[in-house]
Formats: structure tokens, sequence, C-alpha cells
């Protein structure tokens, strides 16, 4: 029924642009075309990454077609989504050798056999310079400064480089080139979606439907998944890592990432809310989740073993079920690890604080450290202990 397949498309999605378009393409009972694109612009994938695949994911098991488009052109731009400054553009060296990665990853989620993995330069590269200042000639000054990042650049006299308008304009045409019918992306990413839905009009196709998803919240709980924040969960983590940092999250960023990250039926995840309410300890929820992710990207063995050892750093150390959660501030972007102990009232000083670093009795985690000029970065949310009975969740502000 159209209703149960437009109901898990909604699913945690932010925006549907527009959702009557959508109804009717869906009615033509016709396999629609989703293309979602993805920048190489790092070597490393956290699962902030997979919450646009694992829609795509979605549209697939209802029948449709996905498009995994990796942006091997308009990475060496350089996406200036979110950006103050111009971000500096990739070699293709350094693009192919990321994309390579995103290759290996993407049959964690979606069925290969059906997924049509393509790059923007099979058709950029093939562009003439006049059909590219014809594709610039689309679009107003005016209208790319509606952007909200360049137009708080241009407000406060920070420098955009011309090739930065034409990102959104290559990545609008890609819509074009590969006839999508649905285009999927973060909140981040609606101007340049709209842009597509523009260009296809121009070039005489049915406008796609755009459709949002939110920026997935990092183990903090405050800012968008970041590995620079130090707040990510890496999905080719050790699978003991991933079961920490999951386990970490707090109560209430667990419903999120239940909702945008498990394969469960949301009729599962609901009847979890209410057992909750009941009295549920959230940590069995979670734990549930991390077993999930870490098959889904390792195996179901490895899930086990990261449970079990996970029961025997942290129960068997009597972590306290009332962990105290605790904000430090970090005014220079990071606090060295005798520091944030101190202020986070688990030593008294940073002398004693590199005693016990040096006797083992530091960790994070669960993880013994020994290196005492460790640095956390803003961002960072981690279990710390020192010895036997001194524990917190310390967020990094």
């Amino acid at each position: 029924m159209i209703s149960n397949a437009l109901a898990e498309i909604k699913r945690g999605a932010q925006e549907i642009l527009i959702e009557e378009e959508l109804i009717k393409k869906l009615n033509t009972n016709k396999p629609l075309r989703i293309k979602a694109g993805f920048d190489p612009t790092a070597p490393d994938l956290h699962l902030g990454h997979t919450v646009l695949m694992n829609k795509l994911k979605q549209f697939q098991d209802l029948g449709h077609q996905v498009l995994f488009l990796i942006g091997d052109f308009t990475g060496m731009i350089g996406d200036p989504t979110g950006k103050n400054i111009t971000r500096k553009p990739l070699t293709r060296e350094q693009v192919l050798e990321n994309a390579q990665t995103y290759q290996q990853q993407v049959g964690k989620i979606l069925d290969l056999n059906k997924t049509e993995i393509c790059f923007n330069s099979q058709w950029m590269d093939k562009l003439s310079s006049s059909e590219l200042i014809q594709l610039a000639a689309t679009h107003t000054v005016a209208r790319m400064l509606e952007r909200d990042d360049f137009s708080k650049r241009y407000a406060n006299n920070q420098p955009i480089a011309i090739h930065e308008f034409l990102y959104p304009l290559v990545q609008g045409y890609d819509s074009v080139a590969l006839k999508s019918d649905v285009e999927l992306g973060g909140t981040d990413q609606k101007f340049n979606l709209l842009v597509g839905r523009e260009l296809q009009k121009h070039f005489g196709q049915a406008p796609q439907i755009v459709l949002t998803m939110p920026l997935l919240e990092g183990t903090d709980g405050v800012h968008k998944m970041s590995k620079s924040l130090g707040n990510s969960i890496g999905i080719s983590e050790q699978p003991i890592e991933m079961f920490g940092k999951i386990m970490s999250i707090s109560d209430t960023l667990m419903w999120r990432y239940l909702e945008l990250l498990s394969f469960k039926p949301l009729s599962e995840i609901e009847s979890l809310k209410k057992a909750a309410l009941e009295g549920k300890n959230p940590r069995d929820i979670k734990i549930d989740l991390a077993k999930e992710l870490i098959a889904r990207f390792h195996d179901q063995n490895a899930a086990e073993s990261a449970h079990q050892d996970f029961i025997q750093r942290f129960s068997q150390n009597q972590l306290p079920d009332d962990l105290p959660e605790i904000t430090v501030n970090a005014p220079q972007g990071f606090l060295k690890i005798a520091n944030l102990l101190k202020e986070a009232g688990l030593v008294a000083t940073t002398s004693e604080a590199m005693r016990q670093i040096d006797q083992g009795a530091v960790k994070i985690n669960g993880e013994k450290i020994t290196d005492k000029q460790l640095q956390i970065n803003v961002g960072s949310q981690q279990v710390y202990q020192v010895g036997k009975r001194h524990f917190a969740k310390v967020l990094v502000k």
C-alpha cells in the first residue's frame, strides 16, 4: 500500500519537497530513480554518513532503483556547505583513494546487485567549457547568495571563490544526467537539492522530489557527528570501541539513533519506548542497538564478543548506574588529559592526574591510557575512570 510505503519513506525525514508530487510518482507503481551523492573528501566513514545510506536501503527494499553517486568531480571542487572559509580542493588521486573506501562500505547496507554506483566525472569530464558556461548562466549571483553560508560570508566580507558557485550547479546537473526522480541529502544540502529541481525543469525533465534527512549528532549529543570534533563512531572502528561509544550516548539521543540508524520496524521502536516508560532499562536497549550496528559493519560474532568484553570491562568494574555527567570548558578547543581530570573533579591536581596515569589507574571508556600529553577535543563525551571508585561521563565544550 502507498500509505505504508510513504510512512517508511518519511521515517526520520526532516522534509519532503513536494510530498504531493512524491505520492503521484509512487502511484504510478513504477520503480523510481533514487539518487544520493557522497563526496569522497575523507577516507573514514562514520555512522553519520550512513543515515542517507539507510534511507536509500528503505527505498531499495520498496523496489526502487538506487543511484549511489560518488562525487569524484565535485570532491575536487570542495563542498562549501557550512564552511566559513573556502575549502581546499582535493587532488584526483586523493578523491579516488577515498572513493575506494566508500565502494567497499556501501555493500554493508545496500544490495549491490540492485545498486547503480556512479561517478559524476563520467559526464562532467565530457562537458565542454562552453557548456559549463551555459550551465552557469542558469543561475544568478543573487540566487546563489540566498544560500545561508554564502550570504553570511558575503556579509562578513569573507572571500567566496568563483568555483564555489559551481558546486551547487554541478550537483544539480548530476540529477539531470541521472534523470533522478528523488534526491536525498542532509538538511544542509537543501539549497543544492533544489538547484537540481530547477535544472531538471530547465532541461525539460520532470523535477525531482527533494528529501532531506537530519544531521546525526555525535556521541556528545550536541554537535554534528564529526571525526575532527572527536564525537564520531567510525564504521570501521574495532567492535569494542564502537560498542563503548554507543553505550556512552545519552538515553535521549538513543531514540534518535534507533530511528535513523536501526533497521528495526517503527512499530518495534514504539514498543521499546513504551517498555522504557514502564521501567525497561535504557542500557538494555542501547546494548541491542550496539550489537545490531556492529553486526552490520563487522559480523554477529564480533557483536557478541564486543558485548561480552563490555560486560567484563564495565559491569565487573562496577560502573555505577548513576554515573555523573559533567561538562568542562575548553577555551582553546581542547584540554590535556590532566587538566580535564582536574576540571571534572576526578583528581585534586594535575600532578595527581599525572601520577595516576603513570600508575595505570586512568581509563577512558574502559581503556587504560599512558599518554600524559593526550589532548581531548571539544565535542568529545566519554567515560573517565580514575582508580576503582571515581567515574564520570565528561563532555568537553
